[in-house]
């Protein structure tokens, strides 16, 4: 049996202010198990590049290994890609940002991708605070090799298999914050309106935004004994707030009354309105993060939403002083500029 994407479209489909189409957004038809989370995010991603003007020529896909490695090929078609092998995704990333910082990375893995045997490399591509998008599609298994439990599994959970998880859990979210992500945020796969403008406002962010989204594994780990199945998440979610990104370009208009939003400004001017539900709750604190998600988890709840964010955050490239042209564009006179200014340097240390 073969398939194509229909080529009929409407006549009067809406362009963005780059003059793109949604479809110059999409990829590849999926071939994930109908019903997975992966598709929806995917969808997510389409929408926020598409209502953000993304050109899509300027977005860098990098992936590992996995379900969640996969989905590269079915959003943004038109974009530059990689898949590197298992848990080396942030270590291709790093090296294609030092090359070319003027390209929008866009980082996809899973929990076993990150969680497991890329661990090491996760902590390191935080503590950096590299400038991308690094998105966990999160299931709790390891969905391409029979749906053993992965690192993220929460203990006691069990699966299709049936045998509860005896291990403690990795919380990416709270270590995320404490290795150094700028941005941190956690979301819903099945939760469209929430999981949209945490892209967007991700995609502005100068930085490592770090989005764990819990997205259940429909095959191996949507069971009633499973804290990553849909019913679960659906019956335990607890929101930070309600949140709406408004691009630099566009007009501001804020509709909440003083005292019950949190509007964070991003490096490039746009906001990120968060209407606080709770508004003791401060997410520019590194501390009272950490708290919120250790009480969530005391209360049997997931916690969803903007979690943690460092406005005035510095990216690598900050860091260590880099020049602002990408290094791909340097030319011989730029990297060997000569014997005297070579003396010059070496005078200095002396």
């Amino acid at each position: 049996m073969s398939y194509t994407r229909p080529t009929f479209r409407h006549p009067e489909q809406q362009r963005n202010d780059k003059g793109y189409f949604r479809r110059d957004y999409e990829g590849a038809i999926s071939t994930l198990c109908a019903g997975c989370g992966h598709d929806s995010i995917s969808t997510a991603i389409v929408q926020a590049c598409f209502e953000m003007a993304v050109e899509p020529h300027r977005v860098a896909k990098l992936s590992g290994i996995g379900c969640s490695s996969k989905t590269p090929a079915y959003f943004l078609g038109k974009s530059h890609g990689f898949n590197s092998v298992h848990g080396r995704m942030p270590s291709i990333a790093t090296g294609a940002n030092m090359a070319n910082r003027d390209l929008l990375y866009i980082g996809v893995s899973g929990d076993g991708d990150t969680a497991s045997i890329g661990m090491g490399q996760f902590a390191h591509a935080l503590r950096r605070n590299l400038n991308m998008n690094y998105i966990v599609m999160n299931n709790g298994c390891y969905g391409l090799t029979k749906g053993q439990d992965s690192a993220t599994a929460d203990k006691g959970s069990a699966g299709k298999k049936g045998t509860p998880n005896p291990f403690e859990s990795i919380d990416l979210c709270e270590l995320a914050i404490e290795l150094g992500a700028s941005f941190v945020a956690r979301s819903f796969s099945g939760d469209k309106q929430q999981l949209v403008p945490l892209l967007k406002a991700a995609i502005s962010h100068n930085g490592l935004a770090f989005l764990d989204v819990i997205s259940p594994c429909v095959t191996f780990n949507n069971t009633a004994t499973s804290t990553k199945s849909y019913q679960y998440v659906r019956e335990h979610s607890e929101a930070t707030g309600t949140f709406d990104f408004i691009p630099l370009q566009r007009e501001i208009l804020t509709r909440y009354e003083p005292g019950t939003t949190q509007a964070i400004t991003m490096h490039d001017g746009s906001l990120l309105y968060l209407e606080k539900l709770e508004q003791s709750f401060d997410v520019t604190s590194r501390r009272r993060s950490v708290d919120k998600l250790e009480e969530a988890k005391e209360n049997g709840r997931l916690l969803t939403g903007v979690i943690y964010v460092k406005p005035d955050s510095q990216d690598t490239h900050d860091i260590i002083n880099t020049t602002l042209r990408p290094l791909n564009s340097l030319d011989q006179s730029d990297l060997c500029p000569g014997s005297e200014v070579l003396a010059a340097i070496n005078e200095n240390y002396r």
